[in-house]
């Protein structure tokens, strides 16, 4: 692939936006990308195809991964539901001639901690949910899928996610955990572009912009986090700064203690 493709502006990746759009629509009515790709914790207020109708109209495809809090309230996780084929969640998709993978949420203790000793409670969300339902009544079964409980895994990340992306071959790595080059990422996520082979990775979740450039020869591709409600093009460039990007100017440095913790 020639690598100029991937300086070429035509995708866009968008900050989680916590149930704020209008600067997504701002920026796409002023740039017409190809494509905007959210990066978790959208918090969708109504069914996301619906909301995404004007960038649409406008030749601009939306795609997206779910965050950790698209799980938090029922709605928020059937908005996002109601639009399977634009999730790039365990799969690689041609979006405007680029191949992205797509990893979902976030790492919790009571599923698996990667940077821990102790080995994953549960390989894959189907084996989660498998061993749920045996210590679940049947006559409770029902509800019980439809709890906040089960929910909240489906942003969960397992070992099953990262076999199956590892396998496939990609440009970009859209994530929402972050890798290693961020005070509170994972050597995993690293792991996993080199795998893919990705030139870059967009992860959000973190509501900061770090300068990642330094990390750049150790990890073998370039790392880009786009801040609260940020925007960034698919070289890097930040079309929109993330509303705390400026309050963090200080923590830039990866290295740097006091970086605040995930949201």
């Amino acid at each position: 692939m020639p690598h100029h493709r991937l300086t070429t502006p035509r995708i866009l990746f968008a900050g989680d936006p916590h149930g704020r759009f209008e600067h997504l629509f701002a920026v796409v009515r002023a740039r017409r990308p190809q494509a905007l790709v959210l990066l978790g914790d959208i918090e969708a207020p109504v069914p996301l195809q619906e909301l995404m109708a004007p960038i649409e109209a406008l030749g601009t495809q939306a795609w997206f991964i779910p965050g950790n809090h698209d799980t938090d309230r029922a709605p928020s996780w059937d908005a996002l539901q109601a639009w399977p084929e634009r999730n790039l969640h365990g799969r690689v998709v041609e979006v405007a001639g680029v191949r992205i993978a797509g990893l979902v949420g976030i790492f919790r203790d009571e599923i698996w901690r990667p940077d821990s000793p102790v080995e994953p409670r549960f390989a894959s969300l189907q084996a989660y949910l498998a061993d749920l339902r045996l210590r679940t009544h049947p006559n409770d079964w029902a509800r019980k899928q439809q709890g906040l409980s089960v929910i909240k895994h489906h942003s969960s990340l397992f070992p099953e996610d990262f076999d199956a992306l590892a396998a496939l071959d990609a440009e970009v790595l859209v994530t929402h955990e972050a890798p290693s080059c961020h005070p509170r990422g994972f050597a995993l996520i690293d792991d996993l572009a080199r795998a893919l082979r990705v030139h870059i990775l967009f992860h959000g979740h973190h509501h900061d912009c770090l300068d990642y450039s330094g990390s750049t020869v150790a990890l073998g591709f370039r790392a880009h986090g786009v801040g609260l409600r940020g925007i960034s093009a698919l070289d890097g460039t930040v079309l929109r700064p993330g509303e705390l990007d400026a309050a963090r100017a200080l923590l830039r440095t990866p290295s740097m203690p006091g970086v605040p913790p995930a949201d």
